[in-house]
């Protein structure tokens, strides 16, 4: 039995022989596993039930699995991996921008499969929920996904929240250009950064950050970025 057992899987997928193996699956390894072949089934699951891990589908009979992943996104923070048959490099950065946190490719290797839900587990109780990054007036609170300056709500994209969301809970470190666009875009990500560099004038633009003279973000030339540490 694996550690991390009597985790709630919830799986979203229309392929009845999928579900079947997957129930085999995490039933042998301790953990509970639920199941969804809708979308509108899925987000009540998730909305009622509050899984501790999403497996989605992006192809379902009723809705966009990119519409689900927005939808959930809006009122959970529970971990959510893409497992689908659709595996273009688009599809994937689709997702991703979308909220979702790991993306794997039909078909999958059970060990692939269980070693990235470890790690999005891992995670969760690393920064789960109730966990409040804050310096000055600036505030991430990450359960409820929510950012804000002096009291005000800032309004990021769902990347430019996942960036910020790293930044923030590794703050004090340095976290290299490479290491961001892995874990915002995935392993496939280009080397290029001209993507991160855009996405952090814009973040840095909304919390008010100059970053001649920064306040919470900081750039280590030719390395990547740091955050300052939290007061807390």
């Amino acid at each position: 039995m694996e550690v991390g057992t009597k985790y709630k899987i919830l799986s979203i997928d229309e392929e009845k022989e999928v579900q079947y193996y997957l129930k085999r699956m995490f039933l042998q390894k301790g953990y509970k596993f639920y199941s969804a072949q809708s979308g509108r089934d899925g987000i009540s699951q998730i909305t009622n039930g509050c899984p501790d891990l999403v497996l989605l589908d992006l192809v379902l009979p009723d809705m966009d699995g990119m519409d689900i992943i927005r939808q959930v996104r809006s009122v959970s923070d529970c971990p959510m991996i893409v497992v689908s048959s659709k595996g273009k490099e688009k599809d994937k950065v689709s997702a991703l921008d979308a909220g979702a946190d790991d993306y794997v490719t039909k078909p999958f290797g059970s060990e692939e499969l269980m070693a990235r839900i470890r790690c999005a587990l891992r995670y969760r109780r690393k920064y789960g929920v109730g966990n409040v990054y804050q310096t000055g007036d600036l505030k991430l609170d990450f359960e409820r996904r929510l950012v804000t300056l002096n009291g005000e709500q800032i309004h990021l994209t769902p990347v430019e929240y996942r960036i910020m969301e790293y930044l923030a809970m590794n703050s004090g470190k340095v976290i290299t250009y490479q290491m961001l666009l892995e874990k915002i875009w995935g392993p496939y990500a280009a080397e290029n950064n001209k993507i991160l560099r855009v996405n952090m004038t814009n973040i840095r633009r909304k919390i008010k950050d100059d970053p001649t003279e920064p306040k919470y973000i900081f750039t280590e030339a030719g390395v990547g970025y740091r955050m300052v540490e939290s007061d807390n």
